[in-house]
């Protein structure tokens, strides 16, 4: 019999984890929607945006791990780069909007336990990624955990701001959850292209 190749149970690994968060943010982004519009909340239709780039991020390193080679992988790497600037001009401009206005958002117990639940999934899955990537010696899925840990945080983020004003009547604790979105999306967009251009020179 043949032995078994080590890096090949470490792709199948990989990508079950891939898949597992791509499913997971598929259902995400069905719930909060929902969930933002019951509370109107900023802070939770940002987290739906972030889901949806979590499962672009997730299609992209499924599709990286199926092939090899540089330019793959720096293509790979500028598609995440790039939503997360997306996310982040988005919500800059929504919640400076919000505050404002003085908008107050309603109380989400449904944003509460999906975020409550999602910040413990993305944790442990980033951890098994970040694992499997050094492993291979794969940015990409590297890079991507790092996407799935700030997943963890923001998720944590807008428990905070959404229990903040469930529990006290914070209302501004919900658009400021959205801005550190907005800081994790731009310093991991800038770590990203950063990357790319030194890795050019």
């Amino acid at each position: 019999m043949g032995e078994v190749d080590p890096s090949s149970h470490l792709l199948h690994r990989g990508r079950m984890l891939e898949a597992i968060t791509l499913s997971w943010n598929v259902v995400g982004v069905i719930v909060l929607p929902i969930a933002a519009i019951g509370a109107r909340s900023v802070a939770l239709a940002g987290f739906g945006l972030d889901s949806l780039i979590e499962i672009g991020a997730s299609t992209v390193v499924l599709w990286e791990l199926s092939g090899t080679g540089e330019d793959r992988q720096r293509r790979a790497l500028r598609l995440i780069g790039g939503a997360f600037v997306a996310l982040a001009l988005y919500l800059t401009i929504q919640s400076s909007l919000v505050l404002a206005a003085g908008y107050h958002p309603h109380r989400s117990l449904l944003g509460i336990a999906w975020t409550a639940v999602t910040a413990v999934a993305m944790f442990v899955l980033a951890g098994g990624k970040a694992r499997i990537g050094r492993a291979l010696h794969n940015p990409v899925l590297q890079t991507e955990s790092r996407v799935t840990a700030i997943d963890g945080v923001l998720a944590t983020a807008v428990l905070a701001g959404l229990v903040l004003n469930s529990a006290l009547g914070w209302w501004w604790a919900d658009p400021a959850a959205a801005y550190v979105l907005v800081y994790y999306a731009s310093r991991e967009s800038f770590e990203i292209f950063r990357d790319q251009a030194a890795a050019a020179v």
